[in-house]
C-alpha cells in the first residue's frame, strides 16, 4: 500500500478509463482527485464508491480548456492534497462532441493539446513539491501512430490533436526531469464497451470486428485503467517510455483502413 499522504489527479475520471484508473490508484492507497465536465452525479457516485471501499476521493467540476477552471482546480487540489501531487493522469480528451465542435471547430486541438499543457502547468508546483512525481498521458494507438497509419475521417482531427499533445508533452521532458518528474505515455487499442468506438462504428460499421480479427479479444476500460495505474506506480519505468495496452503497435503498421481508436 502507498503512503496515505500520496495524491493522484485523474482528469476525465468519472467514467471509462479514467474511472478505472482512479479506482485502481485508490486501491493502492492514493488519495484521488477526479475531474468531470458536466456529469456531477456520475462523478459523485464514483467518489462514494471509492470511499465505501475505504479510499479517499474528491470530484471537481472542471473544463480543462478554461484557464479559470484550471486555477480553481489546483487551488482545491492544493488544499485537499496537502500541497502536493504525486501522480497526474492526463486522461481527459475529446473532439467528437457535436455541440462543442459547432461552437469551436478547433476544439480537438484545444482539448487534446492545449489543455494538456495547461493542466501540466497548473500541476507542476504540486508535483515539484512532492519531491518526485509522474505524469501519464493516455492516448490511443491511432493517435500515437498518427502519420504512419490510415485514419478514419471522423477520427482524424482527434488523432492529429492527441499526437500533437503527446509531442508537446515530450518536449517538456528535460524540464520535468529537473524536478524529478517522469513522463509516461500509455497507448491503448480499441476498448470494449467505451463510447468512442461505438460512435465510430456508426460511421464505419465493422471497425471493431476488424480489430478483433487482428488481435483477438479487445481490452476493456477496466484493464486499461489498471494498466495506467500500474505504470504510474512502477518507479522502474524511465521517463519517455511508451506502455502498450492491447494489440502491439507493429500490428497497426500494415494498411488498416478499418481501424479505430478507443
Amino acid at each position: 500500500m502507498a503512503d496515505a499522504t500520496l495524491v493522484a489527479l485523474v482528469t476525465g475520471g468519472s467514467r471509462g478509463v479514467g474511472a478505472a484508473t482512479a479506482q485502481a490508484l485508490a486501491r493502492a492507497g492514493y488519495r484521488v482527485v477526479i475531474t468531470y465536465r458536466n456529469k456531477q452525479a456520475r462523478a459523485e457516485e464514483l467518489v462514494d464508491r471509492i470511499r465505501q471501499q475505504g479510499g479517499q476521493a474528491m470530484a471537481v467540476c472542471c473544463d480543462i480548456t478554461r484557464h479559470a477552471d484550471g486555477d480553481a482546480l489546483f487551488a482545491q487540489v492544493h488544499t485537499w492534497g496537502g500541497g502536493r501531487l504525486d501522480v497526474l493522469v492526463l486522461n481527459a480528451s475529446g473532439g467528437l462532441e457535436r455541440d462543442l465542435l459547432a461552437a469551436d471547430p478547433d476544439y480537438p486541438m484545444h482539448i487534446n493539446r492545449d489543455a494538456q499543457l495547461l493542466v501540466l502547468a497548473g500541476a507542476l508546483p504540486l508535483l515539484s513539491a512532492a519531491g518526485r512525481g509522474v505524469v501519464v498521458f493516455v492516448t490511443s494507438h491511432w493517435a500515437h501512430l498518427y502519420g504512419q497509419i490510415e485514419q478514419l475521417p471522423s477520427y482524424e482531427p482527434i488523432a492529429a490533436s492527441k499526437y500533437a499533445g503527446e509531442l508537446a508533452l515530450r518536449a517538456r521532458m528535460k524540464e520535468l526531469a529537473r524536478s524529478n518528474i517522469r513522463l509516461l505515455v500509455i497507448t491503448g487499442d480499441l476498448l470494449e464497451g467505451t463510447i468512442t468506438p461505438k460512435l465510430l462504428e456508426r460511421a464505419a460499421p465493422g471497425v471493431m470486428a476488424h480489430r478483433r480479427g487482428v488481435i483477438g479479444q479487445l481490452p476493456t476500460a477496466e484493464q486499461m485503467g489498471e494498466a495506467v495505474a500500474a505504470a504510474a506506480l512502477d518507479a522502474s519505468r524511465p521517463s519517455g517510455q511508451t506502455v502498450v495496452v492491447g494489440g502491439t503497435l507493429e500490428s497497426m503498421l500494415p494498411h488498416s483502413p478499418n481501424g479505430s481508436p478507443r
